[in-house]
């Protein structure tokens, strides 16, 4: 720990500035400067972690190799940085409480009255060091959610206090988050809320060393003076942070604002090069200067709230991005989608992707709008439900059993085509317990699967409790459904794929979880090329 520099990243005013994407940002120019960097994500509220909350509640539940269910957050910090987090990258409220409680009924505290101070607070910092502790990082960065101010985020924000002389000034630092809103009628950039918010902090014992302000217009000389006079900072640490056209731009914005050089001359930190960030530049390049344009329907249950597919709509940017292709998404309800107005949905566009889910809503529309796109030929893409979706729909359509169903939907079905995983059946709990983080996968050579990865044997990110049903595996590669990816130790059917149709793949993975800005995930990347493809076909077939 002793040899690692540690930075806080903390928010105030309101929720939503992007936290997040400003500690990935920052984290990406060190490491472009040569540092080895790594990112946590400390959450204020209760549940253990995310894997049990709504989607609507917290957005997309993220998912890392070794099986933690995390905040989306950490899906930036992947992508930004290329390397993957842990179970040890995020945590909660609840699983500070839930250590706490568990060494106080072992007897562990020998009796002592265990206290927020310093028994809560031992613990939140024993957790901001265990990945200090491994001796791979020179920095990290940790992120606070939640806002100063807030009573869930005072144990946080005290144990945060604490750190600073268990580190030294010279290995600590803190930025703080903040908002400089714009008053349309007054005219004027307003510097209360960010001092208020300072102020804040400070009654904690806490002094920011750098202010990133978020705001919509430029923030003037005189405003940043009047930031630094009132709340104690250099006036070289007052960053602007401007509203942005994609998250991938801040990295850049924050270079030049040079919130980096600021961050290693506090640490202390020597810094002769500048980043080497030529390869974020090039993807930026593809990404801004399409060639092409495709229009793609991502149907889901939960497309009232995007960020519950966050990882999917990032991996259609990556794709895009090396495809050279501006990928337009077209949200689709799936509740919405009936037999009779399928077409309306889909007809004009390039391919569908059809989302994850759990439960029986929307599950009918699904497989309506599956049914459609294989009988025209349209490029489809599964992922999770999607992909047990398409098992049902084939099973009814293709191989006649009417009655084929998920047993999570239709627990006494005639033919379980989807049913639970053996050793799910036992389980009571629902937290932490699905099949969880990366697995294995063997893939049949001579088939898409193979085509799209150039190698057969991968390793994918997942999270299901239910599977296809391998009583029902010869009957549907007999009548055409190849299963073309299977897992070496349990036989567990992992991708399937049509073997006459241009694009039609489903797997039970999630391949949107391993997309990063510098690797774009191939499935991702070709099925956006068959976008592309089925749409140029059309376009002659018009002409």
């Amino acid at each position: 720990m002793a040899s690692a520099k540690f930075i806080f990243v903390t928010g105030g005013v309101t929720s939503s500035l992007g936290k997040g994407i400003i500690a990935a940002s920052l984290g990406k120019l060190l490491q472009a400067r040569g540092l080895s960097v790594t990112i946590q994500k400390f959450d204020p509220y209760i549940n253990i972690d995310p894997g049990t909350l709504n989607p609507y509640e917290h957005g997309e539940c993220y998912v890392t190799d070794d099986g933690a269910e995390t905040d989306l957050d950490l899906g930036h910090y992947e992508r930004f940085l290329n390397i993957p987090t842990s179970q040890d990258n995020n945590v909660t409220t609840g699983r500070i409480y839930n250590n706490v409680i568990t060494k106080e009924r072992k007897g562990e505290y020998l009796g002592k009255t265990v206290q927020v101070i310093p028994h809560i607070t031992d613990e939140i910092k024993h957790n901001f060091y265990k990945l200090a502790d491994t001796g791979k990082y020179d920095i990290v960065i940790t992120e606070i959610g939640g806002c100063v101010g807030d009573i869930e985020s005072l144990p946080f924000i005290e144990a945060v206090r604490q750190a600073k002389w268990d580190l030294g000034s010279n290995n600590f630092l803190v930025i703080h988050l903040t908002l400089v809103p714009y008053l349309k009628a007054a005219g004027e950039l307003k510097t209360k809320p960010t001092q208020h918010s300072v102020k804040q902090l400070l009654e904690a014992g806490i002094q920011p060393d750098i202010l990133v302000c978020r705001s919509e217009r430029h923030i003037p000389m005189d405003i940043r003076k009047k930031l630094a006079l009132f709340c104690n900072v250099n006036i070289n640490s007052v960053i602007e942070a401007l509203d942005a056209e994609t998250i991938y731009d801040v990295p850049l914005l924050m270079k030049k604002e040079k919130l980096d050089e600021r961050v290693l001359a506090k640490l202390k930190i020597p810094h002769k090069n500048e980043p080497n960030i030529e390869e974020w530049k090039e993807f930026l390049g593809r990404l801004k200067n399409p060639t092409s344009e495709v229009k793609i329907g991502l149907v889901g249950k939960y497309v009232q709230l995007p960020d519950a597919y966050k990882s999917i709509v990032e991996g259609f940017i990556h794709a895009g991005a090396e495809n050279e292709c501006k990928v337009h998404l077209k949200w689709i309800s799936s509740e919405e989608i009936t037999e009779a107005n399928v077409h309306d949905y889909i007809n004009s566009l390039d391919g569908v992707l059809v989302a994850p889910g759990f439960g029986e809503r929307g599950i009918e529309g699904k497989i309506q709008a599956i049914k459609y796109l294989r009988e025209n030929k349209i490029p489809f893409f599964g992922i999770c439900l999607g992909m047990q979706c398409a098992a049902i729909e084939f099973a009814r359509n293709v191989l006649g059993l009417k009655e084929a169903a998920s047993t999570e939907v239709k627990p006494k079905t005639k033919h379980p085509v989807i049913d639970m995983m053996a050793e799910q059946k036992k389980i009571k709990n629902m937290g932490g317990t699905m099949r969880l983080g990366a697995f294995p996968c063997d893939i049949k050579k001579n088939s898409k699967a193979f085509s799209v990865y150039g190698k057969a044997h991968i390793m994918e990110r997942h999270r299901h409790r239910y599977e296809f049903n391998n009583k029902y595996l010869d009957q549907f590669q007999d009548a055409g459904m190849l299963a073309s990816g299977v897992n070496p130790d349990t036989k567990l059917v992992e991708i399937i794929e049509l073997k006459d149709h241009p694009w039609f793949v489903g797997v039970q993975f999630h391949p949107e979880l391993k997309s990063t800005v510098l690797n774009p995930h191939p499935l991702f990347v070709k099925f956006v090329k068959a976008a592309i493809e089925h749409k140029s076909a059309r376009e002659q077939v018009v002409i």
